[in-house]
């Protein structure tokens, strides 16, 4: 199971200019209300097709809306050999800068 990180965390490492690598899960209709700077964004759907795009050297935090997505988008990582953190409550807690 992958390791729960708190959004307040992610904040601070964006802050204090710590690599953060995000990947946002949601949908793209989704994604128009706004995300967090630099998170790419990979709908859940296309996860697997798309792994190609990430770097098994980096660890990444895993953002969706509310926190069931990531969940899974983390469990479909981590079997692909990536490490990743899950954003507890998704962009429901999110109150740092969005793009």
């Amino acid at each position: 199971m992958a390791k729960q990180i708190a959004p307040e965390e992610v904040a601070r490492r964006l802050q204090t200019n710590e690599e953060v690598y995000i990947i946002d899960v949601r949908e793209n209709r989704e994604i128009s209300d706004g995300k967090i700077p630099s998170a790419h964004h990979i709908p859940l759907g296309q996860l697997a097709l798309r792994k190609g795009e990430l770097d098994k050297e980096k660890r990444y935090v895993v953002v969706c809306q509310s926190g069931n997505r990531s969940k899974a988008a983390c469990g479909i990582l981590e079997a692909l050999g990536f490490e990743v953190e899950d954003m507890i409550g998704g962009m429901n807690n999110w109150n740092g800068t969005m793009e």
